[in-house]
């Protein structure tokens, strides 16, 4: 009995002897994983204070009819202001992302508080494709990387229409983030820290406007920021169980590998699947029914060229 009895305390020991190990083990590593994640914030934080010497170039301001119809289409469509912006683009919309943060879109007219009564339009121009603010710091969640390949021209027919919008006096807008989303955005899984993520003296030039993959690729890059860098969905990083999960958009089975055009064009213009189940409203199709049918084809046409990948490699 007594043999037993000190194989028994001989266990015993033995195991507690590894569950303090294992302690010590995991401490070391939440240590050392905690120091990892205060760098990479500090170095977000760092970055954010950052000025950028990127030159205002001028904007040829227009009132011809032709190039405000063009601006008020990039709003509507590749540009998505007013689906951020609320209709009347005096913002106020607040977008919840759980441990990630929360942003609330700013008002973008020349009204109390609005952007185009702060900025000249210069100062917007270097905004839209460069993301940089008036006082050369980045700006923090506006998708400046995916329309900077956009020519001056577009940028100049955005501006000229923007400021034929009647002024509304709405809010500045306000960007608060959590722990989670500066680190998140240093491990590029998000982009809040905008104007680093973007070559500023090799901006992107896409090709003439065409129905082409090659064009639709530009067109893409609006898709990215939910649907990831390969395209094929899945949860976006951080965010809450409220956010659904965006779809796959390459052409795997658990994509769209049985899809034809008309089923896309039809989702992208009235947010009704192929089955005849609707999108959530998270999908921004406010802005993605305004589409060309050019832009659309595009868009199609390198969907369809991308490899198939399974849904939630992003």
């Amino acid at each position: 009995m007594r043999i037993v009895t000190e194989q028994a305390k001989s266990t015993t020991r033995s195991w507690k002897l590894v569950g303090m190990r294992s302690a010590l083990v995991l401490a070391v590593v939440a240590a050392g994983a905690a120091t990892y994640a205060g760098v990479r914030i500090a170095e977000f934080e760092t970055s954010m204070k950052r000025v950028y010497d990127v030159p205002l170039r001028p904007v040829q301001r227009s009132t011809d009819p032709a190039v405000l119809a063009r601006g008020e289409h990039l709003a509507r469509s590749l540009g998505g202001c007013f689906t951020c912006h609320g209709q009347n683009l005096g913002g106020g919309r607040v977008e919840k992302m759980g441990p990630l943060g929360q942003i609330q879109a700013p008002n973008i007219t020349s009204g109390k508080q609005g952007m185009l009564a702060a900025y000249g339009d210069a100062e917007l121009a270097r905004l839209l494709k460069h993301g940089v603010r008036r006082d050369g710091t980045s700006v923090r969640f506006m998708p400046s990387q995916d329309y900077s390949w956009w020519p001056d021209s577009d940028i100049d027919a955005l501006i000229s229409y923007l400021r034929t919008v009647p002024p509304v006096d709405g809010t500045p807008g306000v960007v608060e983030l959590g722990l989670l989303g500066k680190l998140f955005d240093r491990l590029g899984m998000v982009a809040f820290d905008v104007a680093r993520r973007i070559d500023h003296e090799n901006l992107p030039q896409a090709p003439p406007p065409s129905e082409s993959a090659q064009y639709g690729a530009y067109i893409a890059r609006l898709c990215q920021g939910c649907h990831g860098e390969k395209l094929s969905g899945g949860r976006i990083p951080g965010t809450p169980s409220e956010i659904p999960e965006p779809s796959n958009l390459t052409p795997h089975e658990t994509g769209l590998k049985d899809w034809t055009f008309a089923d896309f064009d039809k989702l992208m213009r009235t947010g009704i699947r192929k089955d005849g189940s609707k999108l959530h409203p998270f999908m921004p199709t406010d802005n993605t029914k305004h589409f060309s049918d050019t832009e659309m084809k595009a868009l199609w046409a390198f969907l369809r060229s991308l490899p198939p990948i399974p849904r939630g490699n992003r």
